[in-house]
């Protein structure tokens, strides 16, 4: 069953002679449950092909329909509210609240949306995360793989229908990097989270059921890796 629609997506920064493509008629299709790796040199418009994914930011043309809904003919807010409820953000740079210590940033999305915690899941995520022992710290007490540990539970916490990561191995060891994406590949198995992971690491890639390759904006191979 297909969670992820692309169709002929682009998106151009700039007008007239200072215009630049970054992503140049982008479609593909996603089944629920997928594992999916986005590589391709810098440049090459992975993270705004991510960010586009993840409604945030807005395309020049085409469509993303995520659970049959077409996301950008939303409204702002509802489209936020969409977001918020359907899709799991990380990050390479955590985007972690300072004031706020790991359970109050891992269950912001649902305080926002005004939801109640279910804290059997919940205190399971923290156990997963190895982060139980730390409910109570800031992120500046938090090392760099106990951060994005806690960007995940923060991306986790809502269930979404599609989890997107952004390079979120790129600020880490390489004990730290295997942690995270085994972490990641739990989140797929158990949850049968949807997961599209941006990534420079050909060994990470490896790891998903499907590479997709882009240059300069544009889809050059989609090969499955595992089925």
């Amino acid at each position: 069953m297909k969670i992820l629609t692309v169709e002929n997506l682009s998106k151009v920064y700039g007008k007239g002679d200072t215009a630049v493509k970054a992503l140049d008629g982008v479609s593909f299709e996603v089944e629920r449950g997928e594992f999916v790796a986005i590589v391709g040199p810098s440049g090459s418009g992975k993270s705004t092909l991510l960010h586009i994914l993840g409604g945030v930011d807005r395309p020049s043309g085409g469509r993303v329909l995520i659970e049959d809904t077409d996301i950008y003919r939303l409204d702002e807010t509802n489209l936020a509210i969409f977001r918020r409820r359907q899709v799991g953000l990380i990050y390479q740079f955590y985007n972690l609240i300072p004031i706020l210590n790991v359970e109050e940033n891992i269950t912001l999305p649902l305080l926002l949306d005004q939801k109640k915690v279910d804290r059997q899941f919940l205190q399971e995520l923290l156990s997963i995360l190895n982060l139980t022992d730390r409910i109570n710290h800031l992120p500046n007490e938090l090392s760099g793989g106990e951060q994005q540990r806690v960007s995940i539970g923060r991306a986790l916490i809502n269930q979404p229908a599609l989890v997107l990561a952004d390079e979120p191995t790129g600020n880490l060891d390489s004990k730290n990097s295997r942690e995270i994406v085994e972490l990641l590949k739990l989140s797929n198995k158990r949850y049968h989270q949807t997961l599209i992971v941006i990534t420079h690491d050909h060994g990470i890639a490896l790891q998903a059921d499907r590479i997709i390759t882009l240059e300069d904006g544009r889809i050059v191979k989609d090969e499955v890796v595992r089925s």
